[in-house]
């Protein structure tokens, strides 16, 4: 069972790792095109996993602890929560969007790939916790987590941590790093992560009685990553349908995955 944990722990981080290992394989950074998609895929298997492994689960968890009709407020409540939790960190943390529309001020006078590397590590607190959270949940029976479920989740948000590995990677490479820097780099944007989740699992004595709430909140913080910075990656430049398309795949296959090991 430990071992168990400890691979759905660190499954999403070796997602973010093998997205990184892309710069040992192309020579140049991935196309607009290619971005387009890779941030819709990713935006729909955010917003499955928010939705089935998260969303569900907390209202599931309120309705067991005899909630009735009230069983919504948890849900509602953390995902508020998490939602403000990352306009907070939105505003603390300068974002790439930030550097392009605020072309004064301390934002502005960080280096665009500086500001890469925090949106990404930004985008991988609310996933660290998540997978945290609902291992927390499986340890102790809360929410009627399986150890399948825990794993589709973990499975799902290495998917989307994949290019997100390789939009780290691959600038810092063209920028004139070498490739084993630039694979670091990659790397270490995806450490909080398993770091997030470790703390969350070990604090699961005090997560349990708030589970319905801490599901929730990460389902806020997940699906405000979508809005804020995946939907505008995805819909940038010329129209294409590439971006809704890739969307709706990453979508079914994190609903699939879920269904199908939950």
């Amino acid at each position: 069972m430990t071992a168990q944990i400890a691979w759905g722990l660190l499954i999403p981080f070796l997602g973010t790792s093998l997205g990184a290992g892309c710069v040992f394989f192309l020579r140049r950074q991935l196309r607009r095109s290619v971005q387009r998609v890779l941030s819709g895929f990713a935006a729909g298997v955010m917003v499955a996993a928010s939705v089935w492994s998260l969303l569900i689960p907390a209202l599931e968890e309120a309705e067991a602890a005899g909630l009735g009709v009230w069983a919504f407020v948890p849900a509602a409540g953390g995902f508020w929560v998490g939602v403000l939790f990352l306009l907070l960190l939105d505003h603390l943390i300068p974002h790439l969007h930030q550097n392009a529309s605020r072309p004064e001020g301390p934002p502005a006078r960080l280096p665009r790939l500086t500001m890469m590397m925090l949106a990404v590590t930004l985008h991988n607190i609310p996933e660290g916790m998540a997978v945290g959270v609902v291992y927390a949940g499986m340890l102790t029976g809360g929410a009627d987590i399986s150890a399948a479920g825990a794993l589709a989740l973990s499975l799902g948000i290495a998917i989307q941590n994949f290019p997100e590995g390789a939009i780290v990677s691959l600038p810092l490479r063209a920028e004139g790093g070498s490739r084993p820097r630039a694979f670091a780099g990659g790397v270490a944007s995806g450490v909080v992560e398993p770091l997030a989740a470790a703390v969350t699992l070990l604090a699961a004595e005090l997560v349990v009685p708030a589970l319905p709430w801490l599901l929730a909140f990460a389902a806020g913080a997940m699906l405000y990553v979508v809005v804020e910075e995946l939907i505008p990656e995805m819909a940038e430049g010329e129209h294409s349908d590439a971006g809704p398309l890739a969307f709706a795949l990453g979508f079914t296959i994190m609903m699939m995955l879920d269904v199908a090991l939950g």
